[in-house]
């Protein structure tokens, strides 16, 4: 008898619940915490069966803390935590819920996610060099959110993949490659190859995503390596030489180019005899006057600009 009253108690306690939750707004779905180059973001789909404008807060935690705001009455679908407390090797999860005005859904939490182990790893940035008849491989790792590739996987390498345009059923793999410059030697001269890299670790199980598809062309045939060490060497001995002659024979080079100015001696002369205090180089030649005399009215008239004396050249008569 009581355990028929216990029954009836709980059916008609779930009955009221669930007719209480049909009048409410219904929780987002499909809440999923990623990480993508250990970024941290949490996304949803909308209520099922709702098509009026909502709003949502989002939060995230760590395993050692509680939850820490992210977005507030955001009308995206998506939330990315970008906190300075977030480490390459924490522990996450997160959780949202959604608001029709004054009106909130129920809390929806997500899927736990532990950062090094579950980011995705972008492709790496891949460019090639050409040497002769070789390629040069360097790779650039992708950018984190968090941290760098090399701090986060301290025993990462690479998976390079090549192979010659025209025949792409043979590929050639070199793997587990630690540089970050690799030298793909003895290829085919004036042919076309391409390569493609991929970033494996030891903490994440999946491996990044491939690079872009990037292809040269091969030269002719290699330079042997002593020709280029003798230019090099022919160069440097050149430099060296310039430098050295001009520092010993600066004095005579200086006078070639800039010779000095020397006067004739009866420039000399004149500039040594010349009165200092003359603002003329020479001496101004003596002043000589001539006289003139003019005949007017039986009287004679003598002007002159230095002197006047009686003309006694001429008699009374």
């Amino acid at each position: 008898m009581a355990a028929s009253v216990c029954a009836f108690i709980l059916a008609l306690y779930a009955l009221c619940g669930s007719a209480a939750g049909s009048g409410g707004l219904s929780a987002p779905t499909h809440v999923r915490l990623t990480s993508y180059n250990m970024d941290l973001v949490l996304r949803w789909d909308p209520p099922e069966g709702t098509t009026d404008v909502l709003t949502y807060t989002a939060e995230y935690r760590s395993l050692a803390t509680g939850y820490n705001n992210g977005c507030t009455n955001t009308s995206a679908l998506k939330c990315e935590f970008t906190s300075s407390s977030i480490t390459v090797h924490g522990n996450y999860t997160g959780r949202v819920r959604a608001h029709r005005g004054a009106e909130s859904s129920s809390w929806v939490e997500s899927n736990v996610i532990v950062m090094d182990r579950h980011t995705f790893i972008g492709p790496p940035d891949v460019t090639l060099h050409v040497t002769g008849t070789s390629l040069e491989v360097s790779i650039k790792d992708p950018v984190f959110k968090q941290s760098e590739l090399r701090e986060t996987y301290t025993s990462a390498t690479y998976n390079i993949t090549y192979w010659k345009s025209s025949s792409k059923e043979e590929v050639e793999t070199m793997s587990d490659m630690m540089q970050d410059r690799v030298v793909l030697s003895d290829l085919d001269p004036l042919s076309e190859y391409c390569v493609q890299v991929q970033i494996i670790t030891n903490m994440n199980p999946r491996p990044s995503e491939y690079s872009d598809v990037v292809c040269e062309r091969t030269g002719d045939v290699d330079a042997a390596p002593w020709v280029a060490a003798v230019v090099a060497f022919v160069v440097m001995a050149t430099v060296v030489a310039l430098v050295v002659t001009l520092v010993v024979y600066w004095k005579q080079i200086s006078k070639f180019l800039c010779p000095e100015v020397v006067l004739p001696p009866h420039f000399k002369e004149s500039l040594l005899l010349n009165d200092p205090n003359s603002i003329y180089p020479v001496s101004l030649p003596s002043e000589h006057c001539d006289h003139v005399s003019i005949v007017a009215d039986h009287r004679t008239e003598e002007e002159g600009g230095c002197s006047t004396q009686p003309d006694t050249s001429q008699d009374g008569g």
